[in-house]
């Protein structure tokens, strides 16, 4: 097991927004975490990349406890988030952009090897690469997102609700990058409002409602769950 998070709780002052959660996530798949506006889901998020302080609970990666770990050593550790909103540094170039993404890493060579990789899987960029990145389209600016992740050389990739704002075209680019990304041997947990997208692509998935997981199965089985297709595929 990859991640397995436990009991975690995170409150803004007196309020609760996520109420003892649990989940797993293994090596290799990608597992996506579904539900409404405001049922916590970026409050995960954050939590699991240390951005916001857990009130309780336990995160566990590798076999490490990282639930007190700073930011930037639980980047270093192997994960990294495509925040929600891309949150680019819109008035530096794509490379500033990208190389900021490798700010933990310290092999020159290996550096260079992995913006090559994300120059293949995102020609686009390689083509703009001088450009500045706050004058990209919507679309261009999530893979610049999810390219300056990978630039880290995570195991584990975490994507916060990646086809916010997009287009339909570019929308089902984002999910075939994910894809792609997950048989190139990262594990993906994604956070997700479109919740048909992101169940056709999860190996499992999880259902939050109101800080608390009601639903788990696999992509397939919550396509099929009558719960799920009446509350989130309108069906």
């Amino acid at each position: 097991m990859l991640l397995k998070v436990e009991d975690l709780e995170v409150s803004y002052g007196l309020i609760k927004a996520v109420k003892g959660v649990s989940f797993e996530v293994n090596e290799g798949e990608i597992v996506a975490l579904i539900g409404a506006n405001g049922a916590g889901k970026t409050t995960i998020m954050h939590a699991l990349s240390g951005i916001i302080p857990k009130r309780g609970g336990k995160v566990v990666y590798k076999g490490k406890d990282i639930t007190s770990l700073a930011p930037h050593k639980i980047t270093a550790a192997g994960i990294s988030q495509v925040p929600e909103g891309r949150r680019i540094f819109r008035e530096l170039t794509v490379s500033e952009n990208l190389f900021l993404g490798a700010y933990t890493r310290k092999d020159k060579k290996e550096i260079a090897e992995t913006l090559e990789y994300v120059y293949d899987v995102f020609p686009v960029l390689k083509e703009r690469k001088n450009q500045v990145a706050g004058t990209l389209s919507g679309g261009e600016q999530q893979m610049l997102a999810m390219s300056r992740a990978l630039m880290a050389h995570p195991d584990l990739v975490l994507l916060d609700e990646p086809s916010m704002g997009l287009s339909p075209l570019y929308v089902n680019v984002v999910f075939d990058v994910i894809k792609s990304i997950n048989k190139s041997g990262k594990t993906v947990f994604i956070v997700e409002q479109n919740a048909k997208k992101a169940l056709s692509v999860a190996d499992r998935a999880y259902v939050l409602e109101t800080g608390n997981i009601t639903v788990s199965g696999t992509g397939e089985q919550l396509l099929k769950d009558e719960r799920v297709r009446s509350a989130y595929l309108g069906e």
